[in-house]
């Protein structure tokens, strides 16, 4: 049974690390805040989006999974998350000329990053679905080996997570010597951007699912 457990946890980590590499508003808040908080800032968020993907698994066992995938639910997180991230941008955009690198603004408090993975992975409408399709069908997969699967497939997916934001934030965090205000600016105006952008594409997918 070892052999298949590996192979679970190796699989998970692998099919994880794919949708982590991909661009979204979690990645751009924490290359946004790791040149000013350190190299903690991708696994803090990442705690967060985890403590969610493990209460969207629970929810998905005890029955939630039409509600997950019903379009009400669908088009209520699309728009949602497009106003919370069109306001993130907003802010981020008035803020570019103050923002400085010398802020020390909640250094080594992680709590408030913890919480912004919660709330940028629950607005984000295509994470639930993702969970409530892919997701769940590799969990009632993984079940089929007990608890001992479940646990392999979610130590897997985590990890994977970790493991970039954690590179990410590193990165980030190493080259802030070589960025200055003005370069740390440029990066939270491109982030803030691709959250005005993701902002938009949650208002399209919100309504095409109204016309549809």
């Amino acid at each position: 049974m070892l052999p298949l457990l590996v192979t679970i946890f190796f699989s998970s980590f692998v099919i994880a690390l794919s949708g982590a590499l991909m661009p979204g508003p979690l990645l751009s808040v924490t290359i946004a805040e790791s040149a000013r908080r350190g190299a903690l800032t991708g696994p803090a968020v990442i705690v967060g989006h985890a403590l969610l993907e493990l209460t969207v698994v629970l929810a998905l066992f005890s029955g939630l999974e039409p509600l997950l995938l019903s379009d009400e639910f669908f088009i209520s997180v699309a728009f949602v998350g497009g106003v919370l991230l069109l306001h993130m941008a907003v802010s981020m955009f008035r803020q570019l000329p103050v923002l400085s690198l010398q802020q020390d603004v909640l250094q080594g408090d992680g709590r408030n990053l913890v919480l912004a993975g919660i709330v940028l992975s629950a607005v984000n409408p295509y994470f639930i679905l993702w969970w409530a399709t892919v997701g769940f069908g590799y969990i009632l997969y993984s079940a089929k080996f007990g608890l001992a699967g479940i646990v392999s497939f979610f130590l897997g997916h985590i990890l994977a997570d970790f493991c970039w934001y954690a590179a990410v934030s590193y990165g980030v965090c190493k080259g802030r010597n070589f960025l200055g205000d003005r370069g740390y600016r440029r990066i939270c105006g491109g982030c803030a951007l691709f959250l005005a952008l993701f902002s938009c594409y949650f208002f399209y997918s919100g309504t095409e699912r109204i016309l549809g």
